[in-house]
């Protein structure tokens, strides 16, 4: 699978799990190493940088904007093996209850 891919299927959960949210995908040719997604929630915002795994590599200045929007709201860094930990603690910051939908 492709990160663009992961991605999409990532977007879909989330539009799922925040009804009427907003989802930008962010530019990192114009700050380099901004998380790749902003969601937008009510009155909740979060970033998640998108992976293949956890060893995948991370670009100059990543690890400082996850770590600096995450101390503003919440970032991570979401990929297969830890979506599920990162989606909770994406909604747990949101106020929202977990639902049935999200596969």
């Amino acid at each position: 699978m492709k990160e663009s891919e992961y991605q999409s299927k990532v977007i879909k959960k989330l539009e799922k799990m925040f009804p009427g949210c907003e989802i930008f995908k962010l530019d990192a040719n114009s700050r380099q190493g901004v998380p790749d997604l902003m969601i937008l929630w009510n009155r909740h915002w979060g970033a998640l940088e998108i992976k293949l795994e956890a060893i995948s590599s991370v670009q100059p200045n990543q690890a400082y904007y996850v770590e600096k929007l995450n101390e503003m709201s919440f970032a991570a860094y979401i990929y297969p093996a830890c979506e599920e930990e990162v989606l909770n603690a994406l909604q747990q910051a949101f106020g929202s209850p977990r639902g049935a939908c999200v596969s």
